[in-house]
């Protein structure tokens, strides 16, 4: 594990001046995501020009390679990137979030497909859905595919689009995998070669876009497949061994991010000197409300600290190219439901302190309870994944009494 101090040295040693531009460019980009954001809810998606705004600052180039005009960020500097955003808009967060995620699946593609994409440069917004939804059956020239994939944030201002398959032979029975499992690849086409079906119509997250994605017997290149598990990236960097491996701690940034805004919001009510009906004094000079407060706080910095320690443990492994090892996906994923739980019940706590204001939609703490919910019900974030953990626990400590 890595001390607080530690971390700090791997960031100060890892975070290019990139970094600090974008921060620059979000704080000026702020005031307009705030005021937009009843606007972002309702249209469902990120307007165009605000996403010509986060593509000016680098959102979509942070995580892409220098070999491609890229800022290739270290992973605790994206994370701040997420994180920041997050606090100013759940939505703008998780747009950030997954067009980060998008780039770096990206680099499991082919070095010709990996060209195509980032020939016009290197802000390109990539989206797509992890689940397998679709099936690849062969033919000349590559496979043909047809699915229908949930949750691609983004596909509205989306280049291109990705999405997994079950791979069929010839007569559309599943290929077996290496553990006797269906074998699943992943695959990228242009976004004018895919449907959206408008059906994000969600409790949280609304401005993220996140359609179904349809291709109906679509002939796609052998070239465009790619294999996560068992491949390798066509481009070198610490960012792309172990793309599993990071993506929780992507989540867990955007987590920490909205309860943070929950706080921020529930502390600028307090400064008004809203007094509560019945109250005897503002919130502000309440002592439950203090109290309160101050255990809020705890929560939240128990986030922030395991969040940033997590972070620097992964990012030392993947420089040092031990990434690559089940035991920290086990722990990136329990990090990360940690983290999620501890922030829902942080902004739970700061929708309750505000009393009766919060409940009106011109209160930005609904859409903070909305979104942080919304967020915490992703795969990665599940309560069930503490069972990975509890195994993982069991394991090394009988390998421990093993070798006593």
């Amino acid at each position: 594990m890595l001390h607080q101090d530690q971390f700090r040295d791997l960031r100060s040693l890892t975070t290019p001046d990139g970094n600090n531009a974008m921060l620059a460019g979000i704080r000026k980009l702020a005031p307009d995501i705030t005021a937009r954001a009843a606007e972002i809810e309702a249209a469902r998606c990120v307007p165009a020009d605000l996403i010509d705004h986060l593509k000016s600052v680098g959102i979509f180039r942070m995580c892409v390679p220098r070999s491609h005009g890229g800022l290739e960020l270290a992973l605790p500097a994206g994370l701040e990137v997420i994180r920041t955003l997050a606090r100013l808009d759940g939505s703008i967060g998780w747009t950030a979030m997954t067009g980060s995620g998008g780039s770096i699946f990206a680099t499991w593609e082919a070095r010709e497909t990996y060209d195509r994409i980032y020939r016009d440069g290197p802000d390109v917004a990539v989206c797509g859905s992890a689940q397998p939804a679709g099936t690849a059956e062969p033919a000349a020239g590559g496979f043909r595919v047809s699915g229908r994939w949930p949750f691609a944030s983004g596909c509205r201002h989306a280049e291109w689009m990705a999405g997994f398959c079950i791979m069929t032979d010839d007569h559309g029975k599943p290929v077996a995998g290496p553990h006797g499992q269906p074998l699943v690849r992943g695959f990228a086409l242009p976004a004018q070669n895919w449907e959206v079906e408008d059906t994000w119509h969600a409790a949280g997250l609304r401005g993220t876009g996140s359609h179904h994605i349809v291709l109906r017997d679509v002939l796609v290149p052998a070239a465009n497949f790619f294999d996560v598990e068992g491949g390798t990236p066509c481009v070198p960097g610490p960012l792309y061994p172990a793309v599993r491996h990071l993506l929780p701690m992507f989540h867990s940034a955007l987590a920490v991010g909205i309860a943070e805004g929950a706080v921020d919001e529930l502390l600028t009510l307090a400064h008004t000197g809203r007094q509560q009906f019945r109250a005897t004094t503002p919130m502000r000079d309440s002592e439950t409300f203090q109290y309160e407060l101050g255990r809020i706080s705890a929560d939240l910095s128990a986030a922030q600290a395991f969040c940033e320690t997590q972070t620097a443990r992964l990012w030392h492994h993947a420089l040092a190219g031990t990434l690559n090892d089940e035991g920290l996906l086990v722990e990136g994923t329990q990090a990360s439901t940690w983290i999620a739980t501890t922030c829902v019940r942080v902004v739970d706590a700061c929708f309750a302190l505000a009393g009766s204001s919060a409940v009106y939609e011109t209160s930005p703490l609904p859409r903070r309870l909305r979104d942080i919910h919304v967020a915490a019900q992703h795969a990665t974030a599940q309560q069930r994944q503490y069972v990975a953990g509890g195994k993982l626990l069991l394991a090394r400590s009988a390998q421990d009494a093993g070798h006593a």
